[in-house]
């Protein structure tokens, strides 16, 4: 068990308990499931560095590492759409790409074989999570600054469900593009097990 493998595990471990903070009535535990989110999102990259600096790369971490980031993606996702922050049929969109990607991972590894994340992948993981991170950013200093009566809050005063809708429209257009992109690069692997 190397460094990046524990880093891995550990936004696994970290996505359903920042869901659970985030999705308390209660803004110090709102504020706090951001934090963990960010850590969570911190470990993705601190893994990333880790691994290729000392060129530490083991069939776990390739199949364990994209799936950790879809579980805290979909956990995030999960919880903006509960609180009425991202549309409901765009987070299914990207779920249900995650689910198809994980799936064929999975068939793969059945036929002996490791899908590795495209760049165009890591650049999907990149954006769902900088959205993500942008849109929990806004929603915590909307709390703060009305916990704690801020005239800092006059920062906030814009549409902000406008700009959460125009960042997930994004995400999900990349996202479903790199679904098809696998779809066509695996097709032979897909009708081969049908």
């Amino acid at each position: 068990m190397n460094m990046p493998n524990k880093l891995t595990l550990t936004r696994i471990i970290l996505a359903p308990v920042f869901m659970t903070f985030f999705l308390a009535e209660n803004s110090y535990s709102r504020i706090f499931g951001c934090v963990l989110y960010f850590i969570a999102a911190l470990t993705d990259i601190a893994d990333g560095h880790y691994a290729r600096k000392y060129g530490i790369v083991t069939g776990f971490g390739k199949f364990m590492d994209p799936l950790a980031d879809k579980i805290l993606v979909a956990s995030a996702l999960i919880a903006l759409v509960s609180l009425h922050y991202a549309r409901a049929w765009m987070v299914m969109l990207i779920v249900s790409r995650e689910f198809f990607v994980t799936g064929l991972r999975m068939l793969a590894a059945y036929k002996g074989r490791v899908i590795s994340p495209t760049m165009l992948a890591k650049a999907k993981t990149v954006m769902q999570m900088s959205t993500i991170t942008i849109i929990l950013l806004v929603i915590t200093l909307d709390v703060l600054f009305k916990e704690f009566s801020s005239p800092m809050a006059a920062v906030l005063n814009f549409n902000q469900q406008l700009m959460f809708d125009i960042l997930m429209a994004a995400t999900t257009f990349i996202t479903l593009y790199t679904g098809v992109d696998y779809m066509i690069k695996y097709y032979s692997l897909m009708k081969s097990s049908l």
